[in-house]
């Protein structure tokens, strides 16, 4: 299925994006969450580049069997540049519509290897890579960052850094690399960026429901939105942002709906020959994030849920009912994936 150019889907409106979070956003989870409305742009993975890599098979065959139908986004993360323009060479053979350079991640395995979040702290190299990655990639070619390393100082000497390699997208995750997921969200420098720079900006970080993100739209003058642990929590997050920018009612699952979701994406994780405490392990970096909107003390017992009687169990004591449930955070205990 081909796809119309990246610059296309950023003139039709807002963009929602789905953000990329390791061993989290596979193609299985595509699967489980595009039939509820699902994202305008997926990204994937991010592909492990160094000198000696090649690109993970997984997420190759989630770029060629693509589950949603939607335009998707390959992300690349590394430092070496020679290592950098092959997998991009590569990708580009591949239906789609963009190539993503990761200057976000925030894991500590990750930024120590210059990698990611890391590389912020190494202005002169990021623009030595923007440079070659730009010259090598005719597709369109989009970053995603932090606001810098350790404060959103940084952030003033990486915006003319972005604004002269021709950017086709820059993503900004409104919190700096050592503060990972912690608050406060500085919304005020993306709005800063979105008047900056020559590019669209998009927006990322806790993005947790739909008039939240209309009023972040209106307030940012961003481009588009990019949403990982609130699709996470909420995959109908996608459609009641879109029915909030039309003036149409947003309507909210029943917990029997979330129930039903929570189901597919116990089935999407298959553990055949294992015991159930490793399908329920896998089952928990989704429940750690759906469990925030659901009342105390749901996320504390599904943590320790074992198998799949006590699992189910515990879903039907908090969601066996047909009220609407707006899935908002209501705990903000829960760890995080690595979201790139």
């Amino acid at each position: 299925m081909s796809h119309p150019p990246f610059a296309d889907l950023l003139a039709r409106g807002p963009l929602l994006a789905l953000a990329p979070m390791q061993e989290v956003t596979d193609e299985a989870f595509w699967r489980v969450v595009h039939p509820y409305g699902g994202a305008d742009v997926y990204w994937t993975e991010y592909f492990r580049v160094h000198v000696d890599s090649t690109p993970e098979s997984w997420i190759v065959d989630a770029i060629r069997h693509n589950p949603t139908g939607r335009p998707l986004v390959a992300q690349l993360i590394g430092n070496d540049i020679a290592a950098l323009i092959r997998t991009a060479t590569f990708l580009m053979e591949l239906p789609v519509v963009a190539i993503d350079l990761n200057l976000g991640c925030p894991a500590p395995i990750v930024y120590r290897k210059c990698a990611g979040g890391g590389l912020l702290r190494e202005i002169n190299r990021v623009d030595a890579i923007l440079g070659a990655l730009r010259d090598a990639i005719p597709i369109a070619f989009t970053v995603k960052t932090r606001l810098g390393f350790a404060s959103i100082e940084e952030f003033d000497r990486l915006l003319p850094i972005f604004a002269r390699h021709g950017l086709d997208a820059l993503t900004v995750h409104g919190r700096t690399v050592t503060q990972s997921y912690r608050p406060p969200v500085h919304y005020d420098l993306i709005r800063e960026a979105a008047a900056a720079l020559p590019c669209p900006v998009l927006a990322n970080g806790d993005v947790h429901s739909a008039a939240q993100a209309v009023d972040l739209l209106a307030s940012t003058s961003v481009r588009g939105l990019m949403i990982g642990r609130g699709a996470i929590r909420n995959p109908w997050l996608f459609e009641q942002i879109r029915h909030q920018m039309r003036g149409l009612p947003v309507v909210q699952p029943t917990g029997r709906e979330v129930w039903a979701y929570i189901d597919r994406l116990w089935e999407s994780q298959p553990c055949p020959g294992k015991p159930e405490l490793v399908r329920c392990s896998r089952m928990k970096k989704f429940l750690n994030f759906i469990g925030e909107g659901v009342p105390a003390p749901f996320l504390d017992r599904i943590r320790r849920a074992e198998t799949a009687v006590e699992f189910r169990a515990i879903c039907a004591d908090f969601l066996d009912h047909d009220r609407p449930m707006s899935l908002e955070p209501l705990r903000q205990d829960a760890p995080v994936p690595v979201s790139t």
